[in-house]
């Protein structure tokens, strides 16, 4: 897990170095930011075939979008491996691995996945490849962790009927079904969860707060720390209006049906549901690694194809350039960015103002806004001259 580290992924054209050298490019890169502010590690991106100028343009669009839409589902998946394993951060850490390790060592030995996103396709097929899987895996955990968390209530549900009090808990294994007067054409007994603490007041008024009440038919079924469970009878006609009242005098009317083996049914229930949930548990806990980890593989691939464009767009063709990932932190991150301004803020040219240090003068708003979506400008809105991705893998 990459916890409290950031990362920027920074390409430059090879000329930094003397020797227009790839391997001294990178050496340059290393110095520029030094190891005070961050680890610089080589990056490696295959050529892509490239379209018209109009694509490139529409595809930088496109995979800003896709970017932004991969970290988000990153991010879903790793709130599903967090509620799935009740918030445990050691529990989820060991879940979240790519290729089977670490993020970061993932990101340190990126190499592009060619079975998967063919690099010999037109660029704009790759794209649509990625955007089908990062949809695809969101999917499937959202229906997966909706299905987790259907049974989980179900079974919550069902064990509060075990475990509640007098006013919820199943009545089948405590009602003597003596008590209850079944199939009288006249008659209906209604059982009262009562709290305790006005079950005198109950007691006192019970027989007067609707028509036609059996005096004196109050029964004591059972007691828990908070109800007192009773049995009144009425007569049917009047059971509505009786069983209206008693709500308003903050009674509860339990609903009660004798059935014959009930509680032996209800306990097997209760066994079912918690299987079930035990088994969708472990069915989305296995998705949710296996996504998490596929999701994060998605979103650096995308990185890296917005780098390789965004690179073409910058520097142009035949494409010469050197592509690092800066591990860094996001206190020292603005501190590595600072570095290479200072280094390397010649490549911006003559295409934007400078002011009287020689810095790159801010734009207008509006473009300044494109930039920063397109990945040219740095944390404090000034204009990047070389290329640079930040983020972050929770």
């Amino acid at each position: 897990m990459s916890k409290g580290l950031k990362y920027l992924l920074v390409s430059l054209p090879t000329s930094i170095s003397p020797s227009n050298d790839h391997d001294e490019a990178l050496t340059a890169l290393r110095s520029a930011v030094t190891t005070d502010y961050a680890t610089v590690f080589p990056f490696q991106i295959p050529e892509f075939k490239i379209g018209t100028l109009d694509a490139l343009v529409q595809q930088a669009d496109d995979l800003a979008k896709l970017a932004q839409g991969c970290e988000a589902v990153v991010g879903k998946v790793g709130d599903s491996l967090r509620n799935i394993l009740e918030g445990d951060e050691e529990k989820i850490s060991q879940q979240k691995t790519v290729n089977d390790k670490p993020a970061e060592q993932y990101l340190k030995s990126f190499h592009w996945n060619k079975v998967k996103y063919r690099a010999d396709k037109p660029l704009g097929e790759v794209v649509v490849t990625l955007q089908k899987e990062i949809s695809s895996i969101d999917n499937d955990v959202k229906n997966k962790y909706n299905q987790y968390n259907q049974v989980k209530t179900s079974l919550t549900t069902l064990q509060r009927k075990q475990t509640g009090n007098l006013s919820n808990k199943s009545l089948t294994a405590i009602v003597d079904p003596s008590l209850v007067i079944q199939n009288s054409e006249y008659l209906e007994t209604h059982l009262i969860a009562v709290p305790n603490t006005i079950t005198k007041d109950f007691l006192k008024t019970y027989e007067t707060i609707s028509p036609m009440i059996v005096p004196r038919s109050a029964q004591l079924i059972d007691a828990d720390d908070e109800f007192t469970l009773y049995a009144v009878t009425t007569f049917k006609k009047h059971s509505s209006e009786f069983v209206h009242k008693c709500r308003e005098s903050k009674w509860t009317p339990r609903d009660f049906k004798y059935k014959e083996g009930g509680k032996e049914e209800e306990q097997k229930e209760v066994e079912r549901v918690g299987k079930d949930e035990r088994k969708v548990w472990g069915e989305a806990l296995r998705l949710g690694r296996t996504a998490w980890g596929e999701a994060v593989m998605a979103w650096v691939h995308v990185l890296a194809l917005r780098v390789f464009v965004e690179t073409v767009l910058r520097y142009g063709l035949p494409l010469q350039f050197v592509c690092g990932l800066l591990r860094t932190t996001p206190k020292l991150a603005k501190k590595a960015r600072s570095s290479l301004d200072v280094s390397y803020s010649y490549l911006a040219g003559n295409a934007f103002g400078r002011d009287k240090k020689g810095r790159v003068a801010k734009d207008d708003s509006a473009t300044s806004a494109d930039m920063q979506a397109a990945g040219h400008m740095g944390n404090d809105g000034d204009y990047a001259a070389y290329v640079c991705y930040e983020f972050e893998i929770q």
